[in-house]
C-alpha cells in the first residue's frame, strides 16, 4: 500500500531535502501509514468470517481505519499531483510501474466504496439490502487490487518505516511531524470509532434473530 517510485539517481538523492523531507519524507509517511493499515486491516479481516458474533469489533475497527486511510490517500494523492504537475523532484523520482498505475484508480475507488458503503450501512440500518450488496461486492474488488498493490511494495516498507521511527537518519527532515501525523490519525480513528460503534446495535439485533 505504498506509492512506488524508481530509485533516484545518486546525484538527485544527494540533494538536500526540505525541512519536511521532500519526496523521501512523503514516501516514508506513506510507508508508515501502509504498514499501520496492513496490520489493522489484517485484524479486521479476522472478524469477517464471524462477523455476526464479532459485529461490534468489525464496526469499531472499520471506523478506526477511516482517518489513517484518508491520510494515506492524501499522501499518495499529493505525490500524484506533484508528479503530474511537473515538480522536478517528483519527476526525477519516476512514475510507478505500469501495472500499478493501471490499478491505482481501482484501488482508490474500491477503497472509497468499501468504507463509504460501510458507513452508510450504519446510517441506514438492516433494511439497506442494496447497500449491503455493494459493501460485499466492493470488498471483493478492493481485496483483489489491494493484494497486488501490497505485494508490490511490502519488501520496502520495513526499511522506510524503521528509518523514520528510529529517528536516526538526520538527512531527511520532518520525521517527528510524520510520526505525529500517523499518531493523530490513529487517535482520531479511536475517537470516531468510539462515538459511532453504538450504531451497530440494530444490525446486532437483526443478526440475533436470523
Amino acid at each position: 500500500m505504498i506509492s512506488k517510485t524508481r530509485r533516484p539517481h545518486p546525484a538527485v538523492a544527494a540533494k538536500p531535502a526540505s525541512r519536511l523531507g521532500g519526496t523521501l519524507g512523503n514516501e516514508r509517511l506513506t510507508a508508515s501509514l501502509g504498514g499501520l493499515l496492513f496490520v489493522l486491516l489484517a485484524v479486521l479481516g479476522l472478524t469477517i468470517p464471524s462477523v455476526h458474533s464479532l459485529l461490534y469489533e468489525h464496526v469499531y475497527l472499520g471506523m478506526l481505519l477511516i482517518p489513517p486511510v484518508l491520510l494515506k490517500m492524501g499522501s499518495t494523492g499529493y505525490r500524484f499531483v506533484r508528479y503530474y504537475t511537473g515538480h522536478r523532484a517528483y519527476r526525477e523520482g519516476g512514475p510507478p510501474a505500469p501495472l500499478l498505475r493501471m490499478i491505482a484508480p481501482l484501488v482508490v475507488l474500491s477503497t472509497v466504496a468499501v468504507f463509504g458503503s460501510g458507513v452508510m450501512l450504519l446510517v441506514l440500518g438492516p433494511g439497506a439490502g442494496l447497500m449491503r450488496g455493494l459493501h460485499q461486492a466492493s470488498f471483493i474488488l478492493w481485496f483483489g487490487v489491494t493484494t497486488i498493490h501490497v505485494l508490490a511494495y511490502v519488501q520496502r516498507v520495513p526499511a522506510l518505516v524503521g528509518a523514520d521511527w528510529r529517528g536516526t537518519d538526520r538527512r531527511v527532515g520532518g520525521s517527528l511531524e510524520r510520526r505525529l501525523l500517523v499518531a493523530a490519525s490513529v487517535a482520531a480513528g479511536i475517537v470516531l470509532a468510539s462515538l459511532t460503534v453504538r450504531y451497530a446495535q440494530p444490525w446486532a439485533s437483526a443478526f440475533r434473530f436470523h
